[in-house]
């Protein structure tokens, strides 16, 4: 399944869309602290574009102390924070939205939680409409930094 990509608006290279890893943290961390649950948040990106690195930061300033990893092979991780649980999960293994049923899909997005979801595409129809969609790309004339499109 193809990623949903945004249209990069022309004047990004100038303004603060682009971010460096340090950067990205930093608004992530700075998002966390500012969310109230229930939220479900999809990351869009190609591999290797951040959206771990992001997830990890966003669950830091909501309040997660235990170590933050990726939830590739496991497809879902739960953590807890003084607010609510947060569900981690990376749907990149999933080959159709009916596999989400046995992942417990429908009574975690009915939670009263952060769910973060990396590789929403994959969820297809069954991914709520009421979400907050995060995309990151590569920055192509400059590698050390991302292009964040938020909302």
């Amino acid at each position: 399944m193809p990623a949903h990509r945004h249209l990069v608006p022309p004047r990004a290279d100038r303004g603060h869309l682009k971010l460096t890893e340090r950067e990205l943290r930093h608004w992530g961390e700075e998002l966390g602290r500012s969310i109230s649950p229930p939220l479900l948040v999809t990351l869009t990106g190609e591999l290797g574009v951040g959206k771990t690195t992001l997830a990890q930061a966003i669950c830091l300033g909501y309040g997660v102390r235990e170590e933050i990893t990726s939830p590739t092979y496991a497809l879902i991780h739960e953590y807890r924070a003084p607010k609510s649980a947060v569900f981690h999960i990376d749907l990149y293994r999933l080959d159709s939205p009916d596999q989400l049923t046995n992942l417990g899909w429908d009574e975690i997005v009915s939670s009263r939680s952060l769910i973060l979801v990396e590789w929403p595409e994959r969820a297809g129809e069954r991914l709520p409409d009421d979400h907050l969609p995060i995309d990151l790309d590569y920055a192509l004339a400059d590698p050390g930094r991302r292009i964040l499109l938020a909302g």
